[in-house]
């Protein structure tokens, strides 16, 4: 008897290793299940499995609401599929993360049975898939909460900072991090890479510090990045559908398309910069594409999120296990497939990157972001290190589904 494994494919969010051991498995596609549907007290909304990031803002924003769910606003990406890893999002410093506002799961198990999951019909899976939820099933639906929009404007600075600029770059991208409290209202996103007609040296950083309900970021906020005297300022005002635009994100742009590039990540929590350790990320990422002309489309993301409405919620109280990290770094290693020794390559630049800021941490434990995973992780890595979280994630997923069918995205075990 062949035994059919299971996946589901809501919007490709994620590009991990280990989805590649399925064999005479079925990928379901959820597209068709797209839909928001508002309550009428406008405190939640149901929203399909396969609907896409995009829909969801925008059909939140038009009745006046929005929820957590704030990151990569992309029609590429879905709800769900970050979700389901916890979930980082733009606004977190209100709501938290994306799987905090979920009130109940409508899910496929294992074992065929269609059931809806909450904090009352079943504690334990309802804790497992807010942060391992990748390993129980097909979810069809999620009710979430959503909230009346606080601001409708939003304001940026983006910023081109040459490579001679690193040391003094994470100094200020430190002091914005507020040891571990920064502003509810800040963003930072940004990612370094090689632009050989701005700096033929070294990579470039492209930095933006957003804020919410502001139409000109504080001055506050902005003068230690001008202080540095970057190569290009760029400002702007809006609301929040237009930050997508702003920073690179839209339908338009190079992330969103399907060009054939394999684009693996090696992320990394951390609670700050460990500026040497940036300074050696950059001499390696400069060497390593220079001598791999191959890999010279990669980069190396650097999100700074607010962090209050993440660190408010309890954390047992899900599956996500690394809410006292302050900062999400991840290289991506791009190429193009051409056979195994370019794979190689990449394989060995993204680890070796991430080395560097793990021993730098000065931290026994690596903690990588699931839904960022490259597949040479750990289960430990993915959800944490406290040997309760294991123990509790083993027995369910034994409960729930004791022939691993759902065992291809970052499994447990």
């Amino acid at each position: 008897m062949v035994l059919l494994r299971r996946s589901r494919v809501t919007g490709a969010h994620g590009a991990i290793t280990t989805v590649g051991r399925m064999q005479n498995g079925i990928a379901v596609w959820m597209d068709q299940l797209s839909s928001v549907e508002i309550a009428q007290d406008g405190t939640s909304a149901k929203i399909g499995g396969g609907t896409l990031s995009k829909t969801v803002i925008d059909t939140l924003w038009a009745a006046g609401k929005q929820t957590g769910k704030s990151y990569d606003p992309r029609s590429v990406y879905c709800l769900l599929g970050p979700g389901l890893g916890g979930g980082h999002g733009w606004l977190q410093g209100r709501y938290g993360l994306i799987a905090d506002q979920f009130l109940s799961v409508n899910i496929v198990l294992a074992n065929g049975s269609l059931q809806t999951v909450d904090e009352d019909t079943d504690h334990d899976l309802w804790w497992a898939l807010k942060g391992a939820g990748h390993n129980f099933g097909i979810v069809t639906s999620v009710t979430s909460k959503v909230f009346d929009i606080q601001h409708n404007d939003w304001a940026y600075e983006m910023y081109i900072f040459t490579s001679d600029k690193v040391e003094g770059l994470y100094e200020a991208l430190n002091s914005l991090l507020n040891d571990g409290s920064p502003p509810v209202d800040i963003v930072n996103y940004g990612f370094f890479l090689n632009n050989p007609v701005i700096d033929d040296k070294g990579p470039v950083t492209m930095l933006w510090i957003l804020q919410e309900g502001k139409t000109a970021v504080d001055s506050i906020y902005t003068k230690p990045f001008h202080d540095l005297k970057p190569t290009t300022i760029d400002v702007g005002s809006g609301t929040y559908l237009d930050l997508p635009r702003w920073t690179g994100m839209d339908n338009d742009a190079a992330p969103c398309q399907h060009v054939g590039l394999a684009n693996n990540r090696y992320p990394i929590d951390i609670r700050s910069y460990n500026i040497q350790a940036m300074r050696q990320a950059y001499d390696l990422f400069a060497t390593a594409t220079k001598e791999t002309p191959a890999l010279n489309g990669s980069f190396f993301l650097i999100e700074g999120y607010p962090l209050r409405g993440v660190k408010s919620v309890p954390d047992d109280s899900t599956a996500f296990p690394f809410r006292g990290d302050n900062l999400l770094v991840a290289p991506v290693i791009s190429w193009v497939p051409s056979g195994p020794e370019i794979a190689e390559k990449a394989a060995r630049l993204g680890s070796e990157l991430r080395r560097i800021i793990y021993e730098s941490s000065g931290r026994k434990e690596l903690h990588t972001y699931v839904n960022y995973a490259s597949g040479d992780e750990t289960t430990k890595n993915w959800y944490g290190y406290k040997r309760w979280r294991q123990e509790r994630l083993l027995a369910v997923k034994n409960k729930y589904d004791p022939e691993r069918k759902f065992s291809f995205y970052a499994p447990i075990g």
